[in-house]
């Protein structure tokens, strides 16, 4: 982005009154300013606190598809960003934008960065944070794998399944907590054994609010329906918190037609031949109308 008449005139003046500023937004919608000011700014609607003690190291970028990336340096606030926050994994992924801003007159700035968080580190009391550039989403493959099991996440663009539909999403609070990994709710029996296997149980209230963690078992017991989960959440589950559970998918078409009524957007291809199929011998048969090997 070229600099604007205002900026560059600034820049050429010889004094300048320049500091950075950065701006975060998480995928749960949270969205907070810092800058390296010694004293807030305010802009775009939003403003950037000068008490968190951030600072940034070298912007490196380059030309072409290259990967631009930087770091992010600050101290841990309670007020800001926490390490209860950083744990949860709140930030992975978050959007950031890094402008240079004339402190005097914040309309005279120039966005330098714009990316996501990658790694984030807790180090003595304070946290780093690698920036990853936009052309970062470029290292990534895309386009459609030919397999038999389907490819699309469950309501997704591929997918199409409306997760709204009666009978696929359950809400209610938690009865109990076993570690972080598994919990038991009740659902009162409306739904069929492992239901919720290979689905999703998303946090909605509590400490690990906006939190989600991929089911691995789904069973029913003494107490209730027990959920338990592949990894625990990274933060604390409590008696009487609300989660949702969303059914889950294992990719077969069988799955997919039955369950959940879904063939026509089925993304996988369950008539790939196998590999021992081009392996087979010719042989003699009395049989010359075809068929499926499957």
């Amino acid at each position: 982005m070229a600099l604007s008449g205002e900026m560059q005139a600034h820049l050429a003046g010889g004094l300048t009154t320049l500091c950075r500023a950065w701006a975060i937004a998480r995928a749960d919608g949270t969205v907070q300013g810092f800058t390296d000011h010694d004293r807030a700014l305010e802009f775009d609607g939003l403003v950037f606190r000068a008490d968190t003690g951030m600072s940034a190291m070298a912007l490196q970028q380059g030309t072409g598809l290259s990967v631009d990336n930087t770091e992010a340096v600050g101290a841990l606030s309670d007020a800001a960003i926490t390490e209860a926050d950083i744990l949860a994994g709140r930030y992975d992924g978050a959007d950031v934008r890094a402008w240079l801003v004339n402190w005097q007159d914040v309309g005279q700035r120039h966005l330098l960065f714009r990316g996501t968080i990658g790694e984030m580190r807790r180090i003595d009391g304070a946290f780093e944070a690698e920036l990853r550039g936009l052309s970062e989403a470029l290292n990534r493959p895309f386009g459609r794998v030919y397999q038999a099991p389907c490819t699309a996440v469950l309501g997704d663009g591929g997918c199409r399944f409306d997760l709204a539909t009666p009978g696929y999403v359950w809400e209610g609070p938690v009865l109990s907590v076993e570690e972080t990994s598994t919990v038991t709710v009740e659902t009162d029996g409306a739904f069929e054994p492992d239901w919720f296997r290979r689905g999703r149980m998303d946090v909605l209230s509590g400490a690990a609010k906006g939190l989600y963690g991929a089911i691995k078992r789904d069973a029913r017991g003494g107490k209730g329906q027990q959920i338990e989960l592949w990894e625990p959440l990274r933060a604390q589950i409590a008696v009487g918190d609300l989660v949702r559970l969303t059914a889950g998918c294992d990719k077969r078409v069988e799955t997919c037609r039955f369950k959940f009524n879904n063939l026509l957007n089925y993304q996988g291809f369950p008539d790939v031949p196998e590999d021992d199929w081009l392996l087979v011998n010719p042989a003699r048969s009395g049989s010359t109308a075809g068929g499926s090997r499957r």
